[in-house]
């Protein structure tokens, strides 16, 4: 062989290590969980009094819990998009639900798939053909969706290192019960102050209990197989969930209930605790390639959370944002998280405050809550979604209103606040994109459930470009040019 080629071969190698750095000694492995339909209050590690998780609970005591995650918006498919891309949902391209995410956006999978990594989707998809998503191995299963992760842990080639998104169905409408977790009675549930606490709502939260409850039987296995094979402590694991529980005033709501996701990490870089730093779903893409060590593209609107794992005081984002679109029932709300206050704007305050989990013609908590209505048995607090029009700005205090259900924005004391909050919102809606269609998609029924002529309609950002658009928004308050 001539030193010609030689030469070649080893610049080959050279080339070839430095394009991709996940086939170089020590890449770490991922396990993403994500979960349906869980609001983080239903979990132990946050507090909730019957709900069992005990490895769930095992994990946390060595990982990072996130007490101030925010998704991009609490609605399952654009939830999902926006995550794998790292983008604001009206930045995806597929900003409501059953929209597939379009083939020229960029995943963050697909970033690890080319750096070497092993990929593997197991479970829930509701984004696009996985492939286009960049993943390698596919699998789907019935009811959890979970039933599959440990056999892709044993089957996976050894000499990758591997990214797995493990994506659960529980715990989603309708309730699946079997033996792989615990059930629940009524008289156990603990009933949120929104809804109404009757026979109906309590039967209804016993399975939504199981379900939260089967997803910890299946991260035991993930567990166990991973310690089985030696890499657990090569590997980090995520969790965390889509939206919040499927119940009314929570999925699709930007309340603390429907947009606050469970976070919880769990790695060889990472100082076990908690963090009140805020963080949003769009950093979860950044921070897993900063840990693998690949370059994070240009398309990326988050932020990378990595020196959290240390120090957990760090701050990385003094703001997030989120979006209420079409799920079921058009909508158009954006929110605002700042510290301890959450700022809710509402374009659309003449229209129906509903969505397919608070719709009076759905489900058992849904029917109780609205016939308690109708005999005049709720609340000033449970009448809140019923409220036409409903108000077209919110203001909440989530460190002493966690419900969010005293609206502050008429009390004077806040006025500075809440200028602050509604110029923030307008700069992020300007600079991503975003705006309020003109023809947009239309509610499916009437609110007798007649059914109504159904289209999809302009989508959010759809007329501005923003699928193309980058900016970010505003991130922290020291941003240029930020405070008016």
């Amino acid at each position: 062989m001539t030193i010609h080629k030689w030469i070649c071969i080893v610049l080959w190698f050279l080339l070839k290590g430095h394009f991709c750095p996940a086939q170089q000694p020590g890449a770490p492995n991922f396990v993403f969980i994500i979960t349906d339909d869980i609001s983080a209050e239903d979990l132990p590690v946050y507090g909730h009094p019957v709900i069992e998780m005990p490895n769930l609970l095992s994990l946390s005591e060595d990982a990072l819990v996130f007490d101030n995650a925010v998704l991009t918006t609490s609605s399952c498919s654009p939830s999902r998009n926006s995550i794998i891309t790292g983008r604001y949902p009206h930045n995806t391209g597929a900003p409501e639900i059953h929209v597939e995410l379009p083939d020229n956006q960029i995943t963050f999978v697909q970033e690890l798939k080319n750096a070497g990594y092993h990929t593997v989707l197991s479970g829930k998809n509701h984004m696009a053909p996985p492939e286009q998503l960049g993943f390698i191995e596919i699998s789907n299963s019935h009811p959890a969706g979970s039933e599959n992760w440990a056999k892709h842990l044993r089957k996976r080639p050894k000499d990758k290192p591997f990214f797995c998104w493990f994506a659960s169905y529980d715990a989603h409408r309708d309730w699946q019960i079997n033996e792989k977790a615990r059930t629940y009675s009524p008289e156990e549930v603990v009933v949120p102050p929104y809804l109404f606490d009757g026979p109906m709502t309590r039967e209804d939260l016993t399975g939504y209990y199981h379900e939260v409850s089967r997803i910890d039987y299946y991260l035991g296995e993930v567990l166990d197989e991973l310690e089985a094979q030696g890499v657990l402590e090569n590997t980090y694991i995520f969790y965390l969930s889509d939206n919040g529980r499927p119940f009314p005033r929570s999925k699709t709501y930007l309340y603390q209930v429907g947009i606050r996701t469970p976070l919880i990490v769990a790695g060889p870089k990472i100082k076990g605790g908690r963090t009140n730093s805020l963080v949003s779903s769009i950093d979860l893409a950044p921070t897993i390639l900063e840990l693998a060590n690949i370059n994070i593209p240009a398309t990326v609107q988050g932020v990378s959370f990595l020196e959290l794992f240390q120090n957990h005081k760090s701050v990385t984002r003094e703001l997030a944002f989120a979006e209420r679109n079409w799920h079921r029932y058009s909508m158009h709300e954006r929110m605002v998280r700042m510290g301890d206050w959450l700022y809710i704007r509402n374009n659309w305050p003449n229209k129906r405050n509903l969505s397919g989990e608070s719709d009076p013609h759905a489900f058992p908590a849904a029917q109780e809550l609205w016939k308690a209505f109708e005999k005049g048995n709720l609340s000033v607090q449970q009448q809140q979604i019923m409220q036409m029009p409903q108000p077209a700005e919110e203001l909440y205090n989530v460190a002493t209103d966690h419900d969010n259900l005293i609206n502050l924005v008429h009390e004077k004391n806040n006025r500075d606040t809440l200028h602050l909050m509604r110029f923030l919102l307008t700069k992020w809606m300007n600079e991503t994109g975003d705006n309020i269609p003109d023809n947009p998609t239309p509610h499916k029924a009437e609110m007798d459930g007649t059914p109504l002529e159904w289209y999809r309609g302009e989508m959010p950002g759809e007329a501005t470009g923003a699928a193309e658009i980058n900016s970010s928004g505003p991130v922290n308050l020291s941003d240029s040019n930020l405070i008016p």
